[in-house]
């Protein structure tokens, strides 16, 4: 028999007294045994699903912005009035309930019908080529159906499985809390449903921007209106004698992260090579897996330069607790069948090394199409190349960042997603400008930490809380001026940061 859902919160057909219902407020209740939201904002009063469809959180416990909800985990953001998922991670909206007030009560009744968008008015492309399989391109080929545009849209995939979650094959997949199904963002099924036609192992051999087709790897053309360019990274690869050996993986894609598990299981030691997020979550991963891991990297600190030394000096303690063995201040300089060799000359027993030292952007189409490239791939504020209707989104595109005033290139997938997002609404003409905050998260045994914002360097950080405890806030600032925040066990603090971070930007683009 299945287990019956908790729920909690007052039963909204049983009414609710109006009294409980501060403006600006939320409650979470129940309906027919479904968790509901009701949020409150001037005189008008919203019932949307409680729980995100990202990864589960109650939306009770994050904040009102507008008349929107933004979660308290990964910052997903829904409509009050429609349940729609505005902003990724989330992809799948909530379900929007009807409302009625009387005798100083609220009833919530039944669910409301979607509210199907207009087809687009025959301005928009005909055809769209997006090529990459990746965050940037999934959001983008859905937010074009979701905005109506009846058009031709093709994803060309280098990749043998359908867009999947990143984020967690690092994660809870690696370390076998989560089962292959939870994987994939979305069904083969649904792709033909909506019409867009995924090309999985396939590669673009050639762009050819005068007469707008691009030429794949076996010979054929495809010819396109407009262009996203969602490549993505590829992990840059260690260059030392063994490091092409059987037992040598890297983690990028699904069939990555099925080869580790494999060699995992008959493995008793693994080394990992570099103290990067996905090293260190690798770390954890195999860990409870219950692997003897040793971690080599070059810092004294693991992720100093990105954290600072606070959290740095935490997360190595964190590791050594659970049982990872570190060798800072070194470097692989071999490796073979049995083990890998240091700089010192000492060596380590492994049957298992996994290379985690950084990716590169893959700029090379962009570069040989004639499509300007630093460091990445150069966009304006609206994600579009120097090539008129050719944008660029995802781990490739470098764009003028509002806060600083820098040009950016962030390597983060809800980024991805909310590019890819916003090119497709570029694409239909909305002149939408990119200015979302980036944001990420790291989760290693039970320490997650949330990140706002972009802060490559910065002259002063400030720390408020206890890293220990799980609770405090960093604040990284240069120049007077924070450009990141980085939150342990302070969700409602980071979606505020973001907001007032935005606030910024928009103050400066009127500037």
């Amino acid at each position: 028999m299945a287990e019956e859902k908790k729920l909690s919160g007052p039963d909204f057909a049983q009414g609710v007294s109006l009294t409980e219902f501060t403006d600006g407020g939320m409650l979470q209740g129940h309906l027919k045994g479904e968790q509901i939201l009701v949020a409150r904002r001037g005189d008008s009063y919203f019932a949307i699903g409680a729980i995100c469809t990202h990864y589960g959180a109650p939306l009770a416990d994050g904040i009102l912005v507008g008349d929107t909800v933004r979660c308290p985990w990964h910052h997903a953001c829904f409509s009050l009035r429609t349940g729609e998922a505005l902003r990724a991670p989330a992809l799948a909206p909530v379900i929007s309930w009807k409302v009625e007030t009387r005798g100083g009560k609220l009833f919530v009744h039944e669910k409301q019908s979607e509210k199907k968008r207009p087809t687009d008015s025959g301005k928009a492309p005909e055809n769209v080529i997006i090529v990459g399989g990746g965050a940037a391109s999934n959001a983008a080929a859905e937010m074009l159906r979701r905005e109506g545009h009846s058009g031709g849209i093709t994803m060309i995939s280098a990749d043998e499985a359908v867009p999947y979650d990143r984020p967690t094959l690092s994660k809870d997949f690696l370390n076998g809390t989560a089962g292959e199904e939870l994987v994939p963002l979305r069904s083969m099924d649904f792709y033909r449903e909506h019409e867009i036609e995924l090309l999985l192992n396939t590669r673009v051999a050639a762009i050819d921007p005068r007469d707008k087709s691009v030429q794949l790897a076996n010979g054929s053309h495809r010819k396109f209106d407009v262009l996203l360019l969602a490549t993505g990274a590829e992990p840059v690869k260690l260059k030392i004698p063994g490091a092409d050996s059987p037992h040598v993986c890297y983690l990028r894609s699904q069939s990555d992260c099925r080869a580790i598990i494999g060699k995992a299981d008959k493995a008793k030691r693994v080394v990992l090579v570099g103290a990067s997020f996905i090293a260190m979550e690798v770390a954890a991963s195999l860990i409870q897996r219950k692997l003897q891991v040793h971690v080599v990297a070059p810092e004294a600190v693991p992720m100093e330069t990105i954290l600072g030394p606070q959290v740095g000096e935490y997360l190595h303690r964190l590791h050594e607790r659970n049982g990872v063995v570190f060798h800072l201040q070194q470097s692989v300089v071999a490796i073979d069948e049995r083990k890998v060799s240091l700089k010192d000359g000492h060596a380590i027993e492994a049957d298992l090394v996994v290379i985690g030292i950084g990716v590169k952007p893959l700029i090379d189409l962009a570069e040989r199409a004639g499509i300007k490239t630093e460091k990445g791939v150069s966009v304006n504020e609206y994600l579009e190349t120097n090539i008129p209707q050719i944008f660029a989104a995802g781990d490739i595109a470098r764009w003028p960042d509002p806060l600083t005033g820098d040009h950016i290139r962030v390597e983060h997938w809800v980024v991805a997603e909310r590019q890819g997002q916003t090119v497709a609404r570029n694409i239909l003409g909305w002149r939408e400008r990119f200015d979302a905050v980036p944001f990420f998260w790291t989760s290693q045994y039970d320490f997650t930490l949330n990140y706002v914002g972009h802060a490559e360097k910065w002259d002063k950080l400030d720390l408020d809380g206890t890293i220990e405890e799980h609770n405090c806030k960093l604040s990284f600032q240069r120049g007077g001026k924070t450009l990141a925040v980085a939150t342990v066990g302070r969700d409602r603090e980071s979606l505020e940061n973001e907001l007032a971070m935005e606030l910024s930007e928009r103050r400066a683009l009127t500037v």
